[in-house]
């Protein structure tokens, strides 16, 4: 049979290029400059490397997080056609950019909820790496793609694997999703272990090559916790039929059961280019350079539950999931400033989920009816989480 080959070049505007899933996304369009061009990048802080992304990309237009970093790029790119802006008015800009096709949203954190909003509202299709923008604003945005009936499309392998086993298939036979998570590096550590973790340790993931904030949340189990509550809304399914499993080989990216029993996954060798290709180009595929899985050589696959005592940070995430309306707004919230405190070394490592559980007790839950709304529930949840580590939270 043939191979079908798209040849129409597709309009991108890739938030977040300087992290991980940003890198590797333009790797993909270096190896394929026939079928994707950048017209935007959005960046932090990285002006070294994002120099670098818009002298080989060419992109029309760039953002980055401050007027100062906005200010030295541009005396970098004197002489250069590109615009550079910055704040959220930047990001919004890139975007939403007329141009654009579609938006890789990569940004860490709930920084990336605002643009991504704005994109699926200018008519953008998504390609989905931020889960934060649906753990904060799952039934707003989700809402806003159907409305303006654009494709959001997963990027994390998890749910790409879901997306991908669910093809074909018919959503009332479904009978649970099923995650995988690796169990990250503490996975055999007791709780007495886990006491005494460093940044340096929690950072030293056994598979999978991510970013800070995601390494933090991959070894405390909240990762997997954001992607439970994403999965609810990317494939509206109830909390009680989304389970994780733990599976330390990485291979089995994740499952879908039906209620025939059969089961249906996805499997590949731990890498993100395989995702990210797949939401760039479907329903098509990219012939990628990759190295093939070779099930021959891969050993026992092993899975296993997960340990909420230890890890409690799964548990609270289903527990925010079921309650709903701002909780998992706030929960993201603490969670992000717990991260950020566990790696300047304000807290350990079990004070992770400690504060989390602490201000997820002491909120109030409000119905988010408006995207101002879970915008409040963040920061009420940023407030409380620094005020209870002000107050000696450990």
């Amino acid at each position: 049979m043939a191979a079908e080959t798209d040849t129409s070049m597709k309009n991108l505007t890739i938030l977040g290029s300087t992290g991980s899933i940003g890198v590797n996304t333009l790797e993909i369009v270096a190896e394929f400059p026939e079928q994707y061009r950048v017209i935007a990048l959005s960046a932090g802080k990285n002006i070294d490397l994002l120099q670098k992304q818009i002298e080989q990309f060419r992109p029309e237009v760039v953002t980055v997080a401050s007027a100062r970093s906005a200010e030295e790029l541009s005396v970098r790119l004197a002489g250069s056609s590109v615009r550079i802006l910055h704040g959220i008015e930047g990001l919004i800009e890139c975007a939403t950019h007329p141009d654009v096709e579609m938006v890789v949203a990569a940004i860490v954190g709930a920084a990336g909820l605002v643009p991504t909003m704005a994109a699926v509202k200018a008519g953008k299709d998504i390609a989905l790496a931020n889960k934060e923008t649906l753990v904060a604003a799952g039934s707003l945005v989700m809402d806003e793609v159907r409305r303006q009936r654009v494709r959001m499309i997963p990027v994390d392998s998890e749910h790409s694997a879901i997306f991908q086993s669910l093809s074909g298939q018919r959503s009332q036979d479904v009978r649970r999703l099923i995650l995988t998570a690796s169990g990250g590096p503490f996975r055999k550590h007791g709780l007495q272990q886990l006491e005494s973790v460093t940044p340096a340790d929690a950072l030293a993931h056994p598979n999978w090559d991510m970013g800070r904030k995601i390494s933090i949340d991959s070894a405390t189990m909240m990762n997997k916790g954001l992607e439970v509550i994403e999965a609810h809304w990317l494939f509206d399914v109830p909390a009680d039929r989304i389970d994780v499993h733990i599976h330390p080989e990485s291979i089995v990216h994740s499952l879908v059961e039906y209620r025939d029993g059969a089961v249906i996954a996805q499997l590949g060798i731990p890498d993100m280019k395989t995702p990210i290709a797949y939401a760039l180009a479907w329903p098509q595929r990219l012939p990628l350079k990759q190295e093939p899985l070779d099930l021959t050589t891969a050993g026992r696959l092993q899975f296993e539950p997960p340990d909420h005592e230890r890890f409690p940070c799964l548990r609270l995430a289903y527990e925010a999931l079921k309650v709903g309306d701002s909780l998992p707004a706030v929960m993201n919230a603490a969670n992000e400033v717990a991260v950020d405190s566990f790696l300047a070394g304000k807290i350990g490592f079990l004070g992770i989920p400690r504060l989390i559980e602490r201000v997820m007790g002491n909120h109030q839950r409000e119905e988010l009816t408006t995207l101002d709304k879970v915008l409040q529930a963040d920061r009420w949840g940023r407030r409380e989480a620094r005020s209870l580590i002000d107050g000696g939270l450990k």
